[in-house]
């Protein structure tokens, strides 16, 4: 996966995952891949909207040639120790 993106608004890269299987879900798709970590990663979408088969099949094809690289917001950029909470106490 090329690099893309900018990780410097406080995200961290949690993983580039490669999808190896599209399966159908309820609502819509649970995709499984491999991480460049070689852990296993699963991904379930839901689509608010119903999906008509020939969509439904269109998105299946285009989510199994895909490619996925999850970010996640850092709550505490500078990484300044947070006291414990007294409600953990005991």
């Amino acid at each position: 996966m090329s690099p893309s993106g900018d990780l410097s608004e406080g995200f961290v890269r949690v993983a580039d995952v490669e999808v190896d299987a599209v399966r159908p879900g309820a609502h819509g798709f649970i995709l499984d891949g491999r991480g460049m970590d070689r852990s296993d990663y699963r991904l379930e979408m839901e689509f608010e909207m119903p999906l008509d088969s020939k969509t439904r099949t269109v998105l299946g094809e285009l989510l199994s040639q895909s490619q996925w690289r999850l970010s996640r917001k850092v709550r505490d950029p500078l990484g300044k120790p947070k006291s414990p909470s007294k409600s953990w106490s005991r």
